[in-house]
């Protein structure tokens, strides 16, 4: 786990520590001391904690004027012990959407577990962004996170399944990963390979 650092290769367009809109802004980073953990497992100290024990993110990039963010996440996303859902939303998500971050691609790669509980929080997070004409995306779940979405349903409030998975974003550039995105959301665009 300590070896997955979030993806940096768009650093020279994007750094949320750099962004003052950002709710990163002004984080600094050891790049030689661990102290964050997943259960019992370091991770990069690249990562940023938004409040839950077991699921970290790292806002990618943020186009304040198109409205869109990419984050990455890591760990496991539970719902039901730890309502990471509630952090999301609150210590991340409201603080983008008051600056006016209505579309999201999340990255969840490396979301190795999703326990579901209560969808208040996603049907929120859906209720808040629908009039501004926007959207939530989970890209590349593995199989057994995509069950366990699909069976806590929150296909009602969010975009993922096998349409957006096997995307191969990591050699684009974030505006071409948001047009797609938004393509085969509208029907425009079949994948992005």
């Amino acid at each position: 786990m300590h070896t997955i650092e979030p993806y940096f290769r768009w650093r020279d367009e994007y750094v949320a520590a750099e962004d003052l809109d950002s709710p990163f802004y002004g984080r600094t980073y050891d790049e030689f001391y661990y102290s964050k953990k997943i259960y019992n497992y370091f991770i990069h100290p690249q990562w940023d904690e938004f409040g839950s024990n077991t699921l970290y993110l790292k806002v990618l990039y943020a186009d304040y004027d198109e409205g869109y963010a990419i984050i990455e996440l890591i760990g496991e996303w539970n719902d039901c012990l730890y309502n990471d859902s509630m952090y999301l939303k609150r210590e991340v998500v409201d603080y983008l959407s008051e600056k006016g971050i209505y579309r999201y691609i999340m990255l969840c790669e490396n979301v190795l577990n999703f326990h579901g509980g209560d969808n208040d929080y996603y049907e929120e997070w859906y209720e808040d962004i629908r009039d501004e004409d926007g959207w939530i995306v989970f890209i590349n779940t593995l199989q057994h996170v995509h069950e366990e979405m699909n069976d806590a349903q929150l296909h009602f409030y969010v975009n993922f399944g096998a349409n957006f998975n096997d995307i191969n974003w990591r050699p684009h550039k974030p505006k071409v990963i948001y047009e797609a995105i938004e393509g085969m959301l509208n029907g425009k665009v079949k994948r992005l390979y």
